[in-house]
Formats: structure tokens, C-alpha cells, sequence
């Protein structure tokens, strides 16, 4: 069931995301989310725990996202 904070969430906003020294200005809220989520599922170690770390900052609805 969806939380009150994501269905007051616009379907399409900016989010901008920072991993690994790569900072990335997504027009698209939903393909940053979708991107993170196919990486932490393919990437093992430290950089999977970089890209977990940006993709639950995306699901809480952050403008601005980082693995720091």
C-alpha cells in the first residue's frame, strides 16, 4: 500500500543523484529509482552499498541524493 508521502508525490520530477564521484540530473524520478534498483541488484560489495544507499534516499522522496 502506498505511504501518504508517495501518492502526494508528482509521477515526473527532477531528482538529482550523486555515486561514486558521479553526479547524474535525472528528469525523471521514476527511471534514477528504477536505474539504482536494477545497479544495487547487479553490483556486489561497496558499490552495491553506494547504489542501496542513493535508491532508499530516492524511495523517501529526496531531491537530492547521495551515497555519502
Amino acid at each position: 500500500m502506498l505511504q501518504i508521502s508517495e501518492l502526494a508525490m508528482p509521477k515526473y520530477h527532477k531528482v538529482t543523484t550523486t555515486c561514486n564521484g558521479r553526479r547524474i540530473e535525472w528528469e525523471d524520478y521514476e527511471e534514477a529509482k528504477n536505474f539504482f534498483l536494477r545497479e544495487m541488484i547487479t553490483t556486489e560489495g561497496e558499490e552495491r552499498d553506494r547504489n542501496e544507499c542513493v535508491y532508499i534516499q530516492l524511495i523517501h522522496g529526496l531531491n537530492e541524493c547521495s551515497d555519502e
